[in-house]
């Protein structure tokens, strides 16, 4: 008997290029290959409209029925405005204010519900954002 894992899906809706340099960096730093992961990288007079058709085809492929969780780079800006209406397509949480520590955090923990992958998403963000003081 086959056993598949379920695991929550990944979708990076952010000014370009941002989006796949955060895929192409946690790549590098997983050794290959993301899984159910994906990025919309939205340019500067993409149709809203456009961007969100484009999500919405995105959380169908990355949805295995553990739901989708879609970060975007900060409130406010283009992408994130597009964001607000995929909630209402049932299993799909957004957070903004992507970094690299959010999606690391997001990546190793998304095979737990949806809900403890956002916890852990916001905690990876929160703690990877230190002042360094001189070594």
């Amino acid at each position: 008997m086959v056993y598949t894992v379920k695991m929550v899906g990944i979708l990076l809706i952010t000014h370009a290029p941002l989006g796949n340099a955060f895929m192409a960096t946690a790549a590098h730093m997983y050794a290959g290959p993301l899984e159910r992961v994906e990025a919309i990288d939205v340019m500067a007079d993409q149709d809203p409209f456009e961007v969100n058709v484009l999500a919405m085809e995105a959380i169908a492929r990355l949805d295995d029925g553990a739901g989708v969780l879609v970060m975007t780079d900060m409130m406010g800006g283009t992408p994130s405005n597009c964001c607000h209406m995929l909630t209402a397509v049932g299993h799909v949480e957004v957070i903004a204010g992507v970094n690299l520590p959010m999606l690391l955090r997001a990546l190793t923990y998304r095979e737990n519900d949806l809900e403890t992958v956002v916890e852990k998403a916001i905690s990876g963000a929160k703690t990877g954002a230190v002042k360094m003081d001189h070594c």
